[in-house]
């Protein structure tokens, strides 16, 4: 591995932890900006519950806004596995533990893997694809 890779795989970590701050703020313009254009999601978002995807920024970040409303939500990323697959592009697997609730009751406490597919473009590291598949407590 050289030192670019070595950079790369801190810009995709550093995109990933602005992905679980700004969702958690709802700051939702902000947090459109971590994704392509294309982009494209796929989650498993609550126990019972049918996985929901969607493809396009602006469907991912609605998708993402909506299943939020009106509630607290703390994500936590955890033991990234980054591997630089082209100058441009990435691969990741990360480790997540979230808490969610509303009016001071858990709503969803849960863990799971993200797998989540990068890209780079204008110099700047998106998330192309993720795949969320949760384990509730």
């Amino acid at each position: 591995m050289d030192v670019q890779e070595l950079v790369a795989i801190e810009e995709i970590k550093q995109l990933k932890a602005r992905y679980f701050r700004l969702m958690d703020q709802g700051r939702w313009e902000e947090f459109a900006e971590v994704f392509s254009e294309d982009c494209e999601q796929s989650w498993q978002a609550a126990p019972g519950a049918h996985p929901a995807g969607g493809k396009g920024r602006d469907a991912v970040v609605d998708y993402i806004r909506t299943s939020l409303t009106d509630m607290r939500s703390t994500h936590h990323g955890h033991m990234p596995e980054i591997e630089i697959t082209s100058p441009t592009t990435a691969v990741g697997v990360w480790a997540l533990f979230d808490y969610c609730s509303a009016d001071g009751e858990v709503v969803f406490n849960g863990a799971g893997y993200y797998r989540d597919d990068y890209v780079k473009r204008d110099g700047r590291w998106l998330i192309h694809r993720t795949q969320l598949e949760a384990e509730p407590f």
